[in-house]
């Protein structure tokens, strides 16, 4: 479960309307072969929300803040294979498991209303369900097979000189060698070289939550980017709370979603996991090899399946967890690592 937290900026200021991005929330609904699956917004306690609504709510909901303050977040939920797997890829319990980590969210404020903790009755928040995703420039599929398209596009402005007469040259030659690099690239996917814009396979399906930055009173600021985790401060003579714990919020997402849907989470699986490899990647391994025979398999396989690179098998001693080694295992870790950070 790969979960991210970012406040919508456009340019040096924060995003003064949320009508953007809900235009892009929207794309997969523009999908000619979409029919009758037009998936609609939702909250804690209505369904097939329109966009236009979802707008007004939380344009609306901005009393006194500023421009250099986020108006809105944006929470990204994001399945794994095997996650999606266990939910059989229902809409519906995606929608369950949303509105029950939203309770979570709320718990994870360290402030008061009027004298009582946040709850979720207090967050102002739309989410939507996608089912599709595309390969962006920054994937390591598509990073790693751009000095192939660039080739590719040189070649291809070759043959556009040659046809204008600008140079001499044999189509069909470089027509060849572009077949050759198109097959040589080294991610593909259904026997195609993968491309910024194309369509990942597989179940894809994951959650957007767009929640204001103020209560559905438009009364009390709710930042989930505060830096504090927990703290108080004085503010007009009273001592005030203030702070979100992303780490609490973290890690009651993974036990509300195996606590709903009985997933029996592997080691490698768990935020918590992660983290510590940041900590210390030997001791990380280590525990790795001390799982049970059948959780150690698992373990490695999703490794794999994620793109971190590993020696032929998991390094046993000391010894072989080199730096070089680590170095290179931590590109793919820190990738996982970014669900556990708030991207401001």
């Amino acid at each position: 479960m790969y979960i991210t937290i970012t406040a919508q900026k456009l340019g040096a200021n924060y995003s003064q309307s949320v009508a953007d991005y809900v235009d892009y929330l929207e794309k997969e609904n523009q999908l000619p072969d979409i029919g009758s699956d037009h998936e609609f917004f939702f909250n804690q306690k209505e369904d097939d929300i329109s966009q236009e609504v979802v707008i007004k709510e939380i344009d609306a909901n901005t009393s006194k803040l500023k421009k250099v303050e986020p108006k809105f977040y944006s929470i990204t939920v994001n399945p794994s294979q095997y996650e999606l797997k266990k939910l059989q890829n229902s809409t519906e319990a995606l929608k369950q498991y949303t509105r029950e980590i939203m309770k979570d969210y709320a718990s994870c404020f360290n402030r008061e209303i009027n004298g009582r903790p946040v709850d979720v009755s207090d967050i102002k928040y739309f989410a939507k369900i996608e089912h599709q995703r595309a390969f962006k420039g920054t994937d390591i599929q598509v990073k790693e097979n751009q000095v192939y398209a660039t080739k590719i596009l040189h070649l291809k402005n070759e043959i556009q000189k040659i046809n204008r007469g600008v140079i001499e040259g044999s189509i069909r030659k470089i027509e060849g060698e572009i077949k050759s690099l198109e097959a040589n690239a080294p991610h593909q996917q259904n026997g195609k070289r993968i491309t910024q814009g194309m369509l990942k396979e597989g179940n894809q399906s994951h959650i957007h939550i767009i929640v204001s930055r103020k209560d559905v009173s438009n009364s009390f600021s709710l930042s989930p980017g505060s830096k504090y985790k927990t703290s108080e401060v004085e503010m007009n003579g009273k001592m005030v709370k203030r702070g979100f714990n992303r780490d609490d919020f973290f890690q009651k997402a993974e036990k509300t979603f195996d606590k709903n849907f009985q997933y029996e989470r592997n080691f490698v699986e768990t935020y918590q996991a992660r983290k510590d490899f940041i900590k210390s990647p030997k001791i990380y391994f280590s525990a790795i090899m001390g799982l049970p025979a059948s959780e150690k398999a698992l373990a490695i396989k999703m490794l794999r399946e994620t793109g971190i690179p590993l020696l032929p098998r998991i390094p046993i001693s000391q010894a072989q967890l080199t730096v070089k080694f680590i170095k290179s295992i931590q590109k793919g870790i820190h990738a996982a690592l970014r669900s556990g950070s708030i991207g401001i």
